[in-house]
């Protein structure tokens, strides 16, 4: 038996964007009560306490956290069911994530084509980690996702969209690199631990029996390069984002081992894609 209606979810999801009673009912134009009663028998319907009260400010309790993302998706795919009996185009907020170096280097024609096909479709673009953002998707808070390999995902969908080639960079002093021992005693300078191109090159080190006597994690390639630039250390990066952020003449470039040479950005989704993320893989399979 259903036990949660769209109209307590969008009171639950209105109360936490607004940050409690007060400002929900104002923002819902209901009385303060009205509010108050509807999340208590949201709370007895599921079991749950789905807040919790600091001071004279609610704050959400691990159910909530639980229920948010499925509150989101819930009410998104309503919007969406009427946008659609309405039009044969998407409509709405299309929430996407991407990989910091395939937003830098790939999506921005791709984003900027469906944004003329589809125009009331407003991208929120999410950057991460390939495993934040898996994270990300299996929660719900993004209905898909750029990702690179390696990675595991066991029941996503996917699709294989563009391939990396990738190279291992130094400061423009450093003469050759041709094996891990080459790199002894230098400082790795990466993403956080999450992203597949790191795993990659710590595997290559590891093999070789390296390990970095020092990790610099940064969250933007901008500012990774420039530290390598400056001598601080070694990265491994895509070459596409070498050339569309200019900076192939700041640092030297060493080739990696076949094996790791190339890595495939996917796109992943969990369940029935909406009607835009649909319309964005048509898109993408049209170009492959």
């Amino acid at each position: 038996m259903r036990t949660i209606d769209l109209d307590s979810l969008e009171i639950f999801r209105t109360v936490v964007a607004e940050g409690g009673v007060i400002r929900a009912a104002g923002k819902l134009n209901r009385v303060q009560s009205n509010i108050t009663t509807r999340i208590q028998q949201l709370e007895e319907r599921l079991g749950h306490k789905l807040f919790l009260r600091q001071g004279r400010s609610l704050a959400l309790a691990p159910a909530g956290h639980k229920l948010l993302p499925y509150a989101d998706r819930l009410l998104r795919l309503a919007d969406e069911a009427e946008s659609e009996l309405r039009s044969d185009l998407p409509l709405g907020t299309f929430k996407l994530g991407s990989l910091e170096s395939t937003a830098g280097s790939r999506l921005a024609p791709v984003l900027s084509r469906f944004h003329k096909l589809y125009p009331g479709v407003v991208v929120e673009l999410v950057t991460g980690t390939t495993g934040a953002l898996l994270k990300r998707v299996n929660a719900f808070e993004v209905e898909a996702a750029f990702v690179s390999e390696p990675f595991s995902a066991p029941g996503f969908e996917t699709i294989s969209v563009f391939e990396e080639e990738l190279v291992l960079v130094t400061a423009r002093s450093v003469a050759s690199v041709t094996r891990p021992g080459d790199l002894a005693g230098a400082t790795l300078i990466a993403f956080a631990q999450g992203c597949s191109y790191r795993r990659l090159l710590e595997q290559w080190l590891g093999k070789g029996g390296v390990t970095p006597v020092r990790s610099l994690e940064f969250s933007s390639y901008q500012a990774m390069i420039a530290c390598v630039a400056a001598g601080t250390g070694f990265a491994i990066v895509p070459v596409s984002v070498l050339k569309a952020l200019r900076a192939t003449a700041d640092v030297h470039q060493h080739a990696l081992p076949e094996r790791i040479r190339t890595s495939r950005t996917h796109l992943v989704w969990r369940g029935t894609p909406s009607m835009a993320l649909a319309r964005l893989i048509g898109m993408l399979q049209k170009s492959l």
